[in-house]
């Protein structure tokens, strides 16, 4: 999803990495991170070499009408793996689709790492999709209470943004529009998976040493509704020493009958935009207020008004960002881009405010002393630091090898960012009640 790096745009960096000052070489480096974002909610995950056994690909909230679309372009398996499944009774790969209960984990978090979930029965709401690369064919089981979800092979056919004149004649003119009403199943679909909806198999492709298949997946009624979450499952590799390396290769498409956005976060688009208009009035009442007293006015206050136009602009970008995932399936690159530099500037000025106000800074001393001035030599960095976790995090797939690891290196950063920022709060009360002891009015 446009991670990928031109060779010969590399090597030109690093030919004039050596003349080039931090600063230079920083701005296209951070501009190649912001470029890499991921596809929204049209997912695409490339994997090669992998050796987890599981795989969390994603989790989505789908109302009534919405709809999963999974294809596996490419699955290459070892040698041992295949060789071994010739000896297993079920399948050791596939994909689960499982239903979230409310204040739940994912389901495999809690497990033993050596049990295989696709193994297993299960009284929630569950479906498994068995890989059986012998004889080229995927099962389909289906375990709890799930009478209107149906499961068909192939992708729902792509509905055209706008209206198209038919060219067949008028008796079939109707059927567009009953398309691009919600996500349907045919009468012979539906009546299959009603009635032995528990042994749908669906077709395995084979070529050259590499597997697909793909599949859609509809939620049918309001009693389906939920957070679901995808997995992809390499049971072989849950033995432990015996890891082999495989390659995946999967597209994955959710979307709700108001557009690609989870449930939790189709009102985002408006939460965002509301709150981006009352920072930037805020932000105007509180230059008013200074402009009105600029006799007791100090530089702080001047960023602190900054700090609330940047936080409007940085919700504003974000409302927009929102949108075009939810109508298109993906971002604007370069609103995005925009996004993610307003939300750095806003996290660097907001704990720049922060620790100038504990330490007393223009209204109590004018002068930051040594030990301040590692502070922020180190909480500014790290506050970059930080905000690159997470862009990553919002560009990359949750299904990528490194994303739990920027995901907790976002979490230690800001942790230690909050409490470096304590530091200076705590000098400047010693500071004052050592002055306040010195002139005889400390008790």
């Amino acid at each position: 999803s446009g991670e990928v790096v031109a060779p010969e745009m590399a090597v030109s960096e690093r030919r004039g990495l050596a003349r080039r000052s931090p600063a230079e070489w920083g701005q296209p480096l951070l501009l190649l991170l912001l470029l890499g974002g991921c596809s929204g909610r049209i997912h695409r995950l490339a994997l090669t070499g992998e050796k987890r056994a599981d795989i969390p690909l994603n989790s989505f909230g789908f109302y009534a009408n919405g709809s999963l679309e999974v294809d596996l372009s490419l699955l290459r398996l070892g040698l041992q793996e295949t060789e071994e499944e010739t000896e297993e009774k079920d399948p050791l790969v596939g994909f689960s689709l499982t239903r979230v209960r409310s204040g739940s984990v994912r389901s495999y978090s809690t497990r033993n790492p050596h049990d295989c979930p696709l193994q297993k029965n299960s009284s929630n709401l569950l479906v498994l999709f068995l890989i059986n690369t012998k004889d080229l064919r995927v099962q389909v089981r289906k375990y709890g209470e799930q009478k209107k979800l149906f499961i068909s092979p192939g992708l729902l056919p792509e509905v055209p943004s706008e209206p198209v004149t038919p060219k067949v004649d008028s008796g079939t003119t109707a059927a567009p529009d009953k398309a691009k009403s919600k996500p349907t199943v045919s009468q012979g679909d539906q009546q299959g998976l009603s009635g032995k909806d528990k042994e749908l198999v669906l077709g395995l492709g084979h070529l050259n040493n590499s597997y697909n298949f793909s599949f859609h997946v509809v939620i049918g009624s309001r009693a389906e509704e939920g957070q679901y979450n995808l997995n992809f499952h390499n049971c072989y590799n849950s033995k432990p020493g015996r890891e082999q390396p495989f390659d995946i290769t999967v597209m994955i498409r959710e979307k709700n009958p108001e557009g690609f956005l989870s449930a939790a976060e189709i009102p985002l688009f408006k939460l965002y935009m509301v709150m981006s208009a009352f920072f930037l009035a805020a932000g105007i009442f509180w230059v008013s207020v200074l402009c009105k007293n600029p006799y007791n006015v100090f530089k702080i206050h001047w960023l602190m008004a900054a700090l609330a136009f940047t936080k409007s602009v940085s919700l504003l970008f974000h409302s927009i960002n929102y949108y075009f995932i939810n109508s298109q399936g993906h971002p604007i690159e370069g609103l995005a881009v925009m996004h993610y530099i307003t939300h750095l500037l806003k996290g660097a000025l907001l704990f720049i405010t922060i620790a100038l106000i504990g330490s007393g800074w223009a209204f109590v001393k004018y002068v930051l002393s040594d030990k301040e001035k590692k502070i922020f030599g180190i909480v500014i960095p790290l506050q970059v630091l930080a905000n690159v976790a997470y862009i990553v995090i919002e560009s990359r797939e949750e299904g990528a090898s490194d994303y739990m690891l920027w995901k907790e290196i976002l979490f230690l950063v800001d942790l230690i960012c909050c409490g470096a920022i304590l530091f200076p709060v705590v000098w400047s009360i010693r500071h004052l009640q050592d002055a306040s002891g010195t002139d005889g009015k400390w008790q």
